[in-house]
Formats: structure tokens, C-alpha cells, sequence
């Protein structure tokens, strides 16, 4: 019985110790700590430069950084960190210069087939990938910062890249000046939310073959591309804001080949293209402000069933395009700062239904040289004859209650 308690003990109070890494102290580096560990231990990092090859964390553990020691790749021909461990939590450090690779995916952080991490409050700094998650389920990327240099897209990679991975929760990150800033591929049920990507050379977010995932507050702003959803279904997207995209191939938001999602209580201010809408069905748009983009929403190839309600379409050059002659979507109960019917009941709903699609939007898609005209009075005549009287537009989009004043959420 006695010697069952001091096993107790011995286990209770000293299974996890602490081992410090100090470059004027005993242990001055973290490879040599890491070899002195066991299971559940926490490594404190002191301040300073740390250039130590490739760091393998191989057990469970805790490496923290205390003011925000250095680690140095110094553009080998490798990872900085490979996390080969379960419930490993990372957090506190700058991770800087990977290197340049044409035929290998070189990362600051690397999880590859593990699960229940922590990666928190890094900045990891010209680093091809910043962080790469292979396979990787039950993972938090939380309030880093991951900037990169990228000049062309074949010599880049992406800020945050997950791959055939589960339950991520990702937040709170800001990614710059990469491939793509977050980029999923075959990724579930996740979520991202308070996130910043911008200044990236081609997409804020791409993500594709992924479902069950939802994203929350974020902004894309200024990326090359935009974002791109795809190939996807049951996805959510709510509060976020798609500002500054612009580009002859840019969007605030893509979605292609899309089903059952939710997009609401989002902001697309400033872009070539607020969604491009191709091949999606069963999308809700609710609650949205759509303000100063050139187009607004453009559906092009077989989109159904969706439902486009509640929305503000203010001081975009075309608030709706179709391309497709057939069309069961649902526009109704929309704010349009171009309406200019009338409310005789007063009831906040205009009288005369409102006819979104424009002539001019037709022109303009098979002649793109046509924009010169555009706000000029020929054009205007053009758009008010088809509306009178269409027989070019659909003469079933229209928004049959049209809102007299901006939607409030």
C-alpha cells in the first residue's frame, strides 16, 4: 500500500517538468532540451537567435518562447519545425527565412498526421509555406502572424495551408504577401474566424473539396484574386468583409460548384466583382451590403434555387447579371440605390417591382471596350427602353417588394 502511494506521489507531482533553453545558460539549445524531455514537459525558450537545422518535436509537450526568441532556417533547404507528435503546443517564437524550394513545399511549421496542437502568438516571417498541416485533425492556429515575400506565384506558397484535415479551429491570424493566405483542400468541418489576409498574390482564402466548414468575421482585402470557394457544399459564411479585390480576374467572393451555403451579414465595398456565382444552387444570400463594385453579383452557368433577400445594392456599376436565360432563383425584399419607384402605402416596400438586370450589363460582357460608355445618355436610354419593355434581359428576375431604405443588421 505504500509503495502504491509514493507511485501516486511520484506520478502526480513530477511526470511534467520544465526544461529552460538559455544561450548563457546550462542548456543553450533547443535541440539539446528536446533530448531531455519526457511527455507532458514544457520547454521555456529564452530571447535570443536559435539557428539550429530542422527542430523535430517528437512527444508531447509544450515549447514556449519568453520574449520571442528567434528561430533561423537561414533559407536551408528544409523545415524550420516539424511537429511529429500529438498535443504539442507551440507558441511565443519568430520563425524566419525557410527557403526557396521549385520542388519541395519547405514550411516555418510543419503537422503532418497528428492531432490536438496548439500553434498560438508566433510570427513566422519569409517562409515559403508559413504553416503546413498534413492530415492533421483536432488543431488550433491561433493570433499568429505569418508575412511573407512573394513576388511570383511559382516561387511562393500559401500563409496557412491545410490539406486533408479535420475540426481546425483557426483565428485570430494575419497573413500577407503570400501564394494564397489560407488555403484548404479536402477540409472539415473547421472554422475561421477574426482572421486578415491580404496583399497575397492570388487568393486571400482558395478552398476546395472541403465541407461542413464555416467562416466568421474575417477580411480579404487587397488580394490578387480575391476568394475562391469551390466544389464544396454546406458551407457558412457570415460577417466578413471582401473589400479592395480588383483585377480583370478578381472577385470579392467565387463560388463554383457550390451547394447548400449560407452567405450572410457580409460586406463585398470595392471589387472588380462582389460574387461571381457559377454553377451553385441552393445559396442563400441574406443580409449582405454589396456598395461600389462593378458588378455586384454575376451568375454565369446552371445556378438554381438560390435565394437572394434583405440585401443592400448601393453604388455598384451592375447590381445583377445572368447569364443564363433560365432562372428559378428568388430576388425579393432587396434594397437597390438605383430604384426609383414609388412608396404610396407607405409601407417601406416599393410599389412597382424592380428590374436589376441591365441591357448595358450584355454589352458590356460580350464587348468589355463598351465600358467607355457607361453612365453616358445613350446608355441610359437603352436601359430605360429594356425596362419599360423587355426583350433582351429576363423578364422574370425582377424583385417584386423592393425595400424604400437600407437594410439594417
Amino acid at each position: 500500500m505504500g509503495l502504491l502511494f509514493l507511485m501516486i506521489f511520484y506520478s502526480f507531482f513530477c511526470a511534467a517538468g520544465t526544461v529552460k533553453v538559455d544561450q548563457n545558460g546550462k542548456v543553450k539549445t533547443i535541440q539539446e532540451a528536446l533530448g531531455m524531455t519526457s511527455p507532458g514537459d514544457t520547454v521555456m525558450v529564452y530571447g535570443g537567435n536559435y539557428s539550429e537545422g530542422t527542430i523535430l518535436i517528437d512527444q508531447p509537450l509544450t515549447l514556449i518562447g519568453i520574449n520571442r526568441p528567434i528561430i533561423d532556417g537561414h533559407d536551408r533547404d528544409s523545415d524550420i519545425i516539424i511537429i511529429a507528435s500529438d498535443s504539442v503546443t507551440l507558441e511565443g517564437f519568430t520563425i524566419q527565412n525557410a527557403g526557396t524550394s521549385y520542388i519541395k513545399d519547405l514550411a516555418g511549421i510543419r503537422v503532418r498526421r497528428k492531432n490536438n496542437f496548439v500553434i498560438r502568438n508566433n510570427h513566422l516571417i519569409n517562409t515559403m509555406f508559413g504553416i503546413y498541416l498534413e492530415k492533421a485533425t483536432d488543431g488550433k492556429i491561433v493570433d499568429n502572424q505569418v508575412i511573407g515575400q512573394a513576388i511570383e506565384e511559382v516561387s511562393s506558397g500559401n500563409g496557412i495551408h491545410a490539406w486533408y484535415c479535420k475540426n481546425l479551429f483557426i483565428s485570430g491570424n494575419t497573413v500577407e504577401s503570400h501564394r494564397d493566405g489560407i488555403y484548404f483542400e479536402f477540409v472539415e468541418s473547421s472554422q475561421l474566424v477574426d482572421n486578415i489576409s491580404r496583399n497575397n498574390l492570388r487568393y486571400g482564402l482558395h478552398f476546395m473539396f472541403s465541407n461542413n466548414d464555416e467562416y466568421t468575421n474575417n477580411l480579404f482585402e487587397s488580394n490578387g484574386a480575391g476568394v475562391a470557394v469551390m466544389f464544396s457544399k454546406n458551407i457558412n459564411m457570415y460577417h466578413n468583409t471582401f473589400t479592395n479585390n480588383w483585377g480583370s480576374a478578381s472577385y470579392g467572393l467565387l463560388l463554383k460548384e457550390i451547394y447548400d451555403a449560407r452567405i450572410e451579414e457580409n460586406i463585398f465595398d470595392g471589387n472588380t466583382m462582389g460574387i461571381k456565382v457559377d454553377g451553385s444552387t441552393r445559396v442563400t444570400y441574406h443580409n449582405n451590403s454589396f456598395e461600389n463594385n462593378g458588378w455586384a453579383i454575376k451568375f454565369v452557368g446552371g445556378s438554381y434555387d438560390n435565394k437572394i433577400n434583405n440585401n443592400n445594392f448601393i453604388s455598384n456599376s451592375f447590381d445583377l447579371v445572368l447569364e443564363s436565360a433560365r432562372n428559378n432563383n428568388t430576388i425579393d425584399g432587396n434594397y437597390w440605390s438605383s430604384y426609383t419607384g414609388y412608396d404610396l402605402d407607405k409601407n417601406g416596400i416599393g410599389d412597382i417591382p424592380f428590374r436589376p438586370v441591365k441591357l448595358f450589363s450584355y454589352i458590356v460582357s460580350r464587348t468589355p471596350e463598351s465600358m467607355v460608355l457607361l453612365r453616358s445618355l445613350f446608355i441610359d436610354i437603352i436601359d430605360f427602353s429594356e425596362k419599360v419593355r423587355p426583350m433582351f434581359t429576363p423578364e422574370n428576375v425582377m424583385d417584386h417588394a423592393p425595400l424604400m431604405n437600407k437594410v439594417v443588421y
